[in-house]
């Protein structure tokens, strides 16, 4: 695999220290602070490590931010087994407090009822500039102190729908899109486990979902005095997915209010409606510009 593929299929693979309890090892990838994404996808993963069944819905909260320096604990309370559905409920903790709580839900997939909205009309994937690519044509516009941290790959590939210039931001309706996927297949050993699949798609749910309400205010995750935080986060798994092959992210805002915006977003692969997430993030302007 590809050395970023392999770095995240790392990254999500915990250390069992108990029956219930792991340890997730902790990067720097987007700050001082543990990524949401990251807390997410471990925590989905101690949470499948106790069941067989895959998931259909996880309810967070973040509580505090995470150290990048320190491992994670996770433990996992086994709230229900039934017939039907798991129940699960996830701890994550670091330096002695409890940074992150999710609820995670398990059932297996049966015939049913079947639904599902139109899908959007975008370009595909081939005929859209990688991320990367665009990074590096806005170098002139990336203060010194935070090029190198901008510039730096992500563990998935992105392919951007929408593009905007992040330094130069301007009032746009609060929408946005792109694909996703691993820079490389799983490998052939991991490729049909399904909790690292279903951890992958949440660890980049939390891509720049919520960023998208700052869009019709004119602004960016880079503005100065802006102060953004991943406050609670939600994804429901409709199918089965997978995480090395292009998923596309339609991402909305419905309201901002009160230093908070609220953010849904909805994953297609291969025309099928596989994950819906919801993210409330903090959106809080410092100091407000004069004109």
């Amino acid at each position: 695999m590809n050395q970023l593929t392999t770095e995240l299929v790392d990254l999500l693979t915990l250390e069992r220290l108990e029956a219930h309890i792991f340890r997730g090892q902790s990067r720097n990838l987007v700050g001082k602070r543990v990524f949401g994404g990251q807390v997410l996808g471990q925590a989905l993963r101690a949470a499948s490590y106790t069941t067989d069944r895959p998931a259909h819905s996880l309810h967070a909260y973040f509580l505090y931010g995470g150290d990048i320096n320190a491992p994670i604990i996770y433990e996992v309370d086994k709230l229900r087994d039934g017939k039907s559905f798991i129940s699960r409920q996830v701890r994550a903790i670091q330096h002695g407090r409890i940074i992150f709580s999710a609820m995670v839900s398990f059932v297996n997939e049966e015939e049913g009822l079947g639904y599902q909205m139109e899908s959007p009309d975008y370009p595909e994937p081939d005929e859209l500039i990688p991320e990367q690519q665009l990074k590096e044509s806005l170098i002139d516009f990336v203060p010194e102190n935070i090029r190198a941290a901008f510039m730096r790959p992500r563990q998935v590939e992105i392919r951007p729908v929408t593009v905007s210039n992040p330094f130069l931001p301007h009032p746009e309706i609060p929408k946005q899109a792109h694909y996703l996927r691993t820079h490389q297949p799983i490998a052939p050993g991991l490729v049909d486990d399904i909790s690292l699949h279903q951890a992958i798609v949440a660890f980049y749910s939390d891509y720049t979902l919520m960023v998208t309400g700052l869009k019709p205010h004119g602004l960016s995750y880079v503005s100065p005095s802006l102060q953004c935080a991943s406050i609670d986060h939600a994804i429901y798994f409709h199918r089965p997915v997978r995480a090395d092959q292009w998923m596309l992210y339609d991402m909305e805002s419905t309201v901002t209010h009160s230093s908070r915006g609220l953010n849904f977003g909805r994953m297609w692969q291969n025309g099928k409606l596989v994950c819906s997430t919801t993210q409330e993030g903090l959106m809080r302007v410092r100091e407000f510009k004069t004109q």
